[in-house]
């Protein structure tokens, strides 16, 4: 059985910074793609950034290209996203997801989901 749980998420002021961990359960892990979406208050989730099994391969959104890092162990079943220079429009709540195949920008080809963290940045 798959499991993905975030965690890290928290109230940060606008120019900080958090690191966002999302732990796998399961053997997907290390020949999965990872992504990181998020849903803002009022809008449709996003697609933030993505990793490919191996680490290699990485994809932002453009809205966040500069300010976060995706990152993976596969030893630890670990995703990172690192985020720096946090601004308010980055409020959401971020979802870790996984994939097999290739990174890819579309929700809907995700296989596993976890239960989301809540990221808040005080402007």
């Amino acid at each position: 059985q798959v499991q993905l749980v975030e965690s890290g998420g928290a109230l940060v002021q606008a120019g900080g910074s958090l690191r966002l961990s999302c732990a796998a359960s399961g053997r997907f892990f290390s020949s999965a793609a990872m992504g990181w979406f998020r849903r803002a208050p009022g809008k449709e989730r996003e697609f933030v950034a993505g990793i490919s099994w191996g680490g290699a391969s990485t994809y932002y959104a453009d809205s966040v290209k500069g300010r976060l890092t995706i990152s993976r162990d596969n030893a630890k079943k670990t995703v990172y996203l690192q985020m720096n220079s946090l601004k308010s429009e980055d409020t959401a709540v971020y979802y870790c997801a996984g994939k097999t195949g290739s990174i890819s920008y579309n929700a809907e080809s995700y296989d596993y989901w976890g239960q989301g963290t809540q990221v808040t940045v005080s402007s």
